[in-house]
């Protein structure tokens, strides 16, 4: 229940990340993509490779508020 709602914070904050982006076909690429990676993970039932996923996930959402805020 708890890492089910992690994974949803997660999401949402690559969504609003994702929302500062200047440019539209990026925009529209990265939602493609940030959708299809959760999508392709969400059969992942051991709590291990969950969190492994999670921390993977944290450290992209990083790079991309990184990448974002240099391109402004």
């Amino acid at each position: 229940f708890m890492l089910r709602q992690h994974v949803l914070k997660l999401y949402r904050n690559f969504l609003r990340a994702i929302r500062e982006v200047p440019d539209q076909e990026n925009r529209t690429e990265l939602f493609h993509w940030t959708r299809s990676d959760f999508k392709n993970n969400k059969h992942h039932t051991d709590e291990y490779t969950i969190k492994m996923l999670i921390l993977h996930g944290e450290r992209q959402l990083k790079n991309l508020k990184q990448t974002v805020a240099l391109s402004r």
